[in-house]
């Protein structure tokens, strides 16, 4: 039976050290900000970024969610993005996709200030990563990495498959797995003989938005597997992989849910903190 690797026990360890880090920052006279842009109704969205504010909470981050109505448009949000960057207390921004039509993401998150940016979209953090320059990085693929250090996952000289190709998720991860050394393959939709890629990972993510996509026998015995997907079936919460099936095969896995979206809050908040002390070294070097 695979070990699993679980998110929501990281996550909380993660947090614990979020907490002492923000409360340093707030006896310096810094307290960490994160404000969230909340556009629309969609209910996926809400739950997400209501789970933001818990985790702000319990480690003691300020944190502002804007809401805006679902007709608001292009000019508006962007204006409310110009405010955000200027405003010296927000230490991070975080505008929650997707937006509704017709609004288009492409334009925010270019004007999204890069030293605010904890979700690591802006084009400039993206070219940092890819370059190894330090860099917000993209909350879920780091994440996943967190997870595979915590639970000691080998990474160096591995097989390493990421199967989907988005910005957010695939791309990144698979520059982070590249980072640490693994050999990388990504797959997509246009990808051949894709199981015969699969079951050459040593570390198997899965990353495409299919319910149980990934199938026992496209799974390496005692490969790693981390289900990035979150799919309603049934209405119940169903990643990637199929779990039940693969756990007989697998020698770590995360569950779906409890497993990589606990992560993906916990690294925003590291992602927040890194961003407020960089904003203290900066006004200390400005002041001397």
């Amino acid at each position: 039976m695979a070990e699993l690797m679980d998110g929501k026990l990281v996550s909380a360890l993660v947090l614990d050290k979020l907490q002492a880090r923000t409360e340093l920052l707030k006896a310096q006279g810094v307290a960490p900000h994160l404000a969230v842009v909340l556009v629309g109704e969609d209910e996926a969205s809400a739950i997400y970024v209501r789970n933001k504010q818990r985790a702000c909470d319990r480690i003691g981050m300020d944190s502002t969610v804007i809401r805006m109505p679902g007709d608001t448009t292009q000019q508006i949000l962007e204006d409310q993005v110009r405010e955000l960057n200027a405003d010296p207390s927000v230490h991070g921004i975080l505008v929650q996709f997707p937006l509704p039509a017709p609004l288009q993401e492409g334009p925010i998150l270019a004007l999204i200030d890069p030293t605010k940016d904890v979700d690591g979209f802006h084009p400039a953090n993206v070219g940092r990563l890819m370059n190894g320059l330090p860099a917000p990085v993209s909350c879920t693929p780091k994440g996943c990495m967190a997870l595979l250090d915590h639970y000691n996952i080998p990474v160096s000289g591995k097989e390493a498959v990421v199967v989907g190709r988005s910005n957010t998720v695939g791309k990144p991860m698979a520059v982070l797995l590249m980072q640490a050394n693994a050999t990388v393959t990504i797959c997509h939709s246009r990808t051949q003989n894709l199981a015969d890629h699969c079951r050459r990972a040593d570390i198997l993510v899965a990353a495409i938005g299919k319910a149980r996509f990934i199938t026992v026998d496209m799974i390496k015995p005692g490969a790693t597997v981390i289900d990035v997907g979150i799919n309603r079936v049934d209405g119940k919460v169903v990643g990637d992989v199929d779990f039940a099936a693969a756990q007989s095969v697998a020698g770590a896995i995360t569950p779906v849910p409890g497993g990589v979206g606990r992560m993906t809050v916990a690294m925003l908040l590291s992602n927040t903190l890194d961003a407020a002390e960089r904003w203290i070294a900066s006004s200390l070097c400005s002041s001397q």
